[in-house]
């Protein structure tokens, strides 16, 4: 699945991975870019699947005119050694039926890298929140029961609230009570794989609507950096002035504008 850049496998021993999922507002893919692009992190592979759409353009991190022609397709994967952090950001959306078996495979493939722990980066829809979730934080996060182990009490500290368990069918009053995550694409899936994997994975989402999600994909990153520590807010600045840098991809994401030529 994973198919390195260079001759040689990277070895992700030890390593914590960052990845999105396809879900609404695209909050989770943007938070991704965001770390990659402040990072200045490198691409290292990326994986070679059927599961989703196949996409292919320029650079989404393009700093000169020279590698802007370098081409990005639908996976790819990003590494800072540095700082054992590796990030797959996805581009595309899933082909029918095929998402499971993408979750699969990419579990499969933490396992035989190495990876210590996986964080997925999600949203839900904010309209099916409930009263309580209306009158709280936007933000929830999930630890499967490895990953509770070795970080339950880090998140303790941080105050932070647990995704709570819902009806699994709302309009039932009688329906058995589960975990769910309208909107968040593959969310659940990979938090319930990992849990039977006993693989050691953390869920952080955000309640969104659909729109100009920039400033959900910022706070979302910002939430993540409370735990993680991308960036240390300095003593004189708060944590809503960290210098995160934008990539240049962004300044087309809602289009380029409409021809003056029409008028």
């Amino acid at each position: 699945m994973f198919v390195p850049c260079g001759e040689s496998i990277p070895d992700l021993t030890d390593f914590t991975l960052l990845m999105p999922a396809v879900s609404v507002g695209n909050v989770g893919q943007l938070a991704i870019d965001l770390i990659i692009s402040t990072l200045n992190m490198s691409k290292i592979g990326y994986f070679y699947t059927d599961c989703l759409v196949p996409m292919v353009g320029n650079n989404p991190y393009a700093t000169e005119e020279e590698d802007s022609k370098e081409l990005s397709i639908n996976t790819e994967v990003y590494a800072l050694p540095s700082r054992k952090l590796v990030v797959l950001q996805l581009r595309s959306i899933f082909i029918k039926y095929k998402s499971k078996s993408f979750c699969e495979a990419l579990l499969a493939w933490v396992k035989s890298s190495g990876c210590a722990r996986v964080i997925v980066l999600s949203s839900s829809h904010s309209y099916q929140r409930n009263d309580a979730q209306l009158r709280s934080t936007p933000f929830r996060y999930l630890l499967t029961p490895s990953m509770q182990k070795s970080v339950q009490n880090k998140i303790k500290s941080l105050n932070w609230l647990e995704m709570e368990k819902s009806p699994c069918i709302p309009e039932m009053s009688d329906s058995e009570i589960c975990i769910r995550i309208p909107g968040g694409g593959i969310t659940k899936t990979l938090y319930d794989e990992s849990c039977s994997k006993e693989i050691q994975m953390a869920v952080l989402l955000k309640f969104v609507s659909e729109g100009d999600n920039i400033p959900d994909a910022v706070s979302l990153v910002e939430y993540l950096n409370e735990w993680i520590q991308i960036l240390k807010p300095s003593s004189d600045s708060p944590a809503s002035a960290l210098p995160w840098k934008v990539p240049s991809s962004w300044r087309l994401l809602f289009g380029s504008g409409l021809p003056p030529a029409l008028f």
